[in-house]
């Protein structure tokens, strides 16, 4: 067990978290009962690369951070190759995750109502300073977040395909584009190398990367956060919602006799 890990946000941006309001009637719309899950990565505005999600899925939920799961290892690689390893943070349009077949014009009255608006931007304005670069707003819903921050910070905007996205081809492209031009843009952390390759026609398991270490809370298994043992058996998370209960059960595989 690492002991590099994260200690949680700092106090001021606590104090934001627990204000959240409420879903009220539209809650049904959402994974309600496990909570919110809020961000992953730098909440003192030292992060050079801010990401807008759009939700958290089952993996989220375990961790308490966002983009943990395979679609945030895809992320992860992506951050890998602008040779950012810490100096980013990663938010959601959504604090709680939508039902998949419900992540519609009725879901999205959370997303633009007054107050969480107000809500969402002043998180926002509070983890992002003036080391900021870039912004990539990943999916519909992040753009749709991002376009109502008033105070958006005049950095380079990238608006790219979900991270799992139905349409591989379309991703590819526009994460290529987005690499090649952020390059130019966000300087790598001492530790990170932006020379690495960028994607090719497909998506290769060397497009992923595992989460660090200091973006999970104290005592994770050092497994979590790297799924490439489940992506070899050509299944997609080791974290799921069963059929049978899925508002209140999560099913947690580990390597074991399955890697």
């Amino acid at each position: 067990m690492s002991t590099d890990h994260d200690p949680g946000p700092p106090p001021r941006i606590a104090e934001i978290f627990e204000r959240l309001p409420g879903y009220g009637e539209h809650a049904a719309l959402f994974w309600h009962d496990w909570g919110p899950v809020f961000y992953r990565g730098r909440l003192d505005g030292s992060a050079r690369l801010l990401v807008i999600a759009s939700d958290p899925g089952p993996t989220e939920r375990i961790a308490g951070r966002s983009l943990v799961g395979n679609a945030g290892q895809r992320v992860q690689g992506f951050l890998t190759k602008l040779g950012l390893t810490r100096s980013y943070v990663c938010l959601n349009a959504y604090a709680y995750a939508t039902l998949p077949s419900r992540a519609d014009e009725a879901a999205r009255e959370i997303l633009r109502a007054p107050e969480h608006t107000r809500w969402r931007n002043e998180l926002f304005d509070a983890v992002t300073g003036p080391d900021l670069q870039a912004i990539v707003a990943f999916g519909a819903q992040a753009r749709d977040a991002l376009r109502r921050w008033e105070n958006a910070p005049n950095v380079p905007v990238h608006k790219v395909p979900h991270p799992s996205s139905r349409d591989p081809q379309a991703l590819l492209d526009a994460w290529r584009d987005a690499v090649g031009d952020l390059r130019g843009v966000v300087t790598p952390d001492a530790d990170g190398d932006a020379t690495v390759p960028t994607y090719g026609a497909t998506f290769e398991e060397s497009d992923y990367a595992p989460i660090p270490r200091g973006d999970l809370p104290y005592g994770m298994p050092a497994f979590f956060g790297d799924d490439a043992w489940i992506r070899a058996l050509g299944e997609n998370g080791a974290v799921q919602r069963p059929r049978s209960d899925p508002r209140h059960t999560l099913e947690w595989r580990a390597p074991g006799g399955d890697g």
